[in-house]
């Protein structure tokens, strides 16, 4: 099995003082197969850390990443392009650029299985490759 993570998900994994992270905590216990990492959820996730916790905590999370277990991903041209139908198809809803390039990730990769808390925007995506995102929590 593998499985994207979002930003929401890994940052409440990261710091014990965010509401979510105990039931984070309990379904990352229970994931068995590949987690991919997107690069630009590293950039959402250092920005929570500085904001909330500090130089510090950044820093611990600079030298997590370099012993961790998930696989990094990086955006690929096509997944830009479909990232920006994405954000325009959904443009009520007002789907961040982080969101859209997960679902775009998750397309090209034949990925249905989303490491989120972010439930809104994954749920009313309808991927091309699935008719939708298995997400957990």
């Amino acid at each position: 099995m593998s499985y994207l993570l979002d930003t929401g998900f890994f940052y409440a994994l990261l710091n014990r003082q965010e509401n979510m992270h105990q039931p984070v905590l309990a379904a990352a216990q229970t994931v068995e197969g590949e987690v991919y990492l997107p690069t630009p959820v590293t950039t959402e996730v250092a920005y929570l850390l500085l904001r909330d916790l500090g130089s510090d905590a950044v820093a611990d999370f600079a030298e997590s990443l370099a012993s961790s277990h998930f696989i990094l991903v990086e955006p690929q041209n096509v997944d830009y392009q479909r990232a920006a139908a994405v954000i325009r198809q959904y443009q009520d809803a007002e789907i961040d650029f982080v969101d859209a390039v997960l679902f775009a990730i998750a397309e090209r990769m034949n990925i249905t299985r989303i490491l989120t808390i972010d439930q809104r925007d994954f749920r009313i995506f309808r991927p091309n490759h699935c008719p939708a995102f298995e997400i957990i929590p």
